[in-house]
Parts: C-alpha cells; structure tokens; sequence
C-alpha cells in the first residue's frame, strides 16, 4: 500500500511524505526496513524516531517529534497502537481463513453435526453427539469428548482436549496444549485421613470471542458450570479451578492461579504469576499488579499491588517505611548507648 492510502485506512493525517515507499508490512520501530511501517505509543520507544529505518510511523496527534526527517512519511492517528493493530490484520491475513474439509485421518463419534466449511485435521477424535458449527477449524491431535457443542467460527489449535459436555461459544480461539473441563481439585479428607475423590459432575461454558493462550487448565464445575464470559482474554499457562467465574473483557497475563468459586468482575486485568484464592469476590475494574496474591475480596475499583493486595498507595507507603527501617534501628541504637 501507498503510505497515503495507508492514512487514509487508519483515518489518520499524513504530515510528511518522505520517500513515500510502497508499505508491505509492519514491523518494530527498532528493526524496521524501508518496506515497513512501525509506530510509537509507549513514551520508552520515543528515542528509536531518530534512528529507525522504517518507511512510515504511526505516531499521536500530541507527540512532539524531536527532529524533522526526509526519509520518513509521518501518520498522526488517535491512538497509534489501535491503529497499528488494524494494519497488523491487514498485512498479516490469517493464512488459515481458506482452509475447508474433513480429513480421512480423523474420528467423528455417532450422532455428531459438523456445519458448513468446517476443517477438521488429520488425528482429530471428535466423540458423540457433538456439534461444531459452520467455519470452525479444528487442527491435528485434538480431543473433543462427547456431547460438547462448539459454535461458529472458532479455531481450536494441535492438542487441545475438550472433556466431555463443555460448551464453546462463536469466535473462540484455543491455542495449542490447553485442557478445558479436567477434574476440578475436589477431594474430602475421611476419619482415617485418606482422601475420598468428590465427583465434578459440572462443566465448563465458555462465551464468545474468548482467546484461550497455550497450556491453560480451565476445571469443570464440581456441579453447575466454570464460566467465561464474552470477550475474555487468557494468556498462556494460566490455571482456572472448579466453579470460578470470570466476566465479561477481563484479561488475565500468564501464570496466574485462581482457585475455586471464585467470582471475577468484568474488565479486570490481573498480572502475570499472581494467586487468587478461592471463594472469593473481585469487582469490576479492578486491576491487580504482578506477583500479587490475592487473600481476600476486593470491592472497590483501582489498581493492587503488593505481597498481598492492597490498593497500590498504601503497598508504596509501606514500602517506603520498610525502607527507612535501617535508619530507624540505628537512631534507636544510638539512643539505647547514650549517644
């Protein structure tokens, strides 16, 4: 694409043409080529203006460029990262989109329904009475267990195992490895101190365009459902227990543990390796730090952070009196010689 074209697609203004070369892709501001187009929204990327070699940027309508160049065309957009995101699935077209057909390889169970322009991969065993609807793409060694319904549209990556009875909306994407409906961790401790496994009879129900990353565990019900809302995103290596519940455009970075009947409100983002306990409430936008381990609900909006969570003014408080702990002992020190 022209670079004015480009403008014009982004509904952005295009403040200089320099060499004005034909885009064929996007690429990072610190590695671009004369092909590519790049952006800057994170202020720590600021500095690579001066030294990328990209043929085009995306750049704020506030950010002030430190030095002018003829070598480069210039696009103010509202939000650049937006914007670069939609050239991203411009220039990178799913190369999946044409694929239709049922291989020869694969096991459909009795009673089960494929829809329209499905594909469904060499060693795929789909069991019975399962319904998967139309575009959906199903790719090598996966597992679907009986009576599971998938919608339209979705794409369930190489070895992933959906057990028995699970539902999976339209536009969801599971990426490889990830196990849906395992046994939630349910087990009663008897008199001589054995333990005595309790039945998961539920399920998991996962909504609409939900992104599943690799090598995520989501736990059936022990009864009734372990629900995903529309629009959550998952990262990879994440562990979802019995009965949890997590609503609507909720994102959740990788490694997170989230323990049993625990409800998450909508539009949470929680950060990588945090541990929420089970039984427990989250609020909506409520944004927890890195690391963080949850013990208790969480009923006010705002950002936690800390060995346990607090509101993130009240962990660097205390972390700033943590800090002056050296210059307290030895005043004390001082004060207990005499001097």
């Amino acid at each position: 694409m022209k670079v004015s074209d480009i403008a014009e697609y982004v509904s952005g203004n295009l403040e200089s043409y320099g060499l004005n070369p034909d885009i064929v892709r996007a690429g990072k501001i610190e590695t671009a080529t004369p092909d590519e187009i790049t952006f800057i929204s994170n202020p720590l990327y600021e500095k690579f203006f001066k030294t990328t070699h990209a043929g085009a940027i995306l750049i704020s309508k506030e950010f002030k460029i430190p030095e002018q160049r003829d070598d480069i065309a210039v696009i103010r957009v509202k939000d650049p990262y937006l914007a670069f995101v939609s050239l991203l699935e411009l220039f990178e077209k799913d190369n999946t989109t044409g694929l239709i057909g049922i291989s020869s390889n694969c096991h459909i169970g009795e009673n089960s329904v494929t829809g329209d322009d499905v594909y469904i991969e060499d060693f795929v065993f789909i069991g019975n009475d399962v319904k998967i609807g139309n575009q959906t793409k199903i790719f090598a060694n996966t597992t679907i267990g009986d009576n599971v319904t998938i919608g339209n549209n979705c794409v369930i990556h190489s070895n992933v195992s959906i057990y028995k009875g699970c539902r999976i909306g339209n536009n969801v994407i599971i990426h490889s490895g990830t196990v849906i409906g395992s046994d939630g961790f349910g087990f009663a401790k008897q008199e001589d101190g054995t333990y005595k496994k309790i039945p998961q009879v539920g399920i998991v129900s996962i909504d609409d365009d939900v992104e599943i990353g690799s090598n995520c565990t989501i736990d059936r019900a022990t009864v009734g459902e372990t629900k995903i809302c529309r629009g959550v995103k998952l990262d990879n290596q994440i562990q979802i227990a019995h009965n949890v519940f997590i609503d609507e455009d909720t994102v959740i970075a990788s490694q997170v543990g989230i323990a049993g009947s625990t409800k998450i409100g909508k539009r949470c983002m929680i950060g990588g390796q945090s541990g929420i306990v089970g039984h427990i409430t989250i609020c909506d936008d409520v944004i927890i730090g890195a690391s963080v381990g949850v013990s208790k609900s969480i009923d006010k909006p705002g950002l936690y952070t800390g060995y346990r969570a607090k509101p993130a003014s009240e962990d660097l408080k205390r972390e700033a009196l943590i800090n002056q702990l050296d210059d307290l002992r030895n005043k004390i020190n001082k004060l207990i010689k005499g001097e």
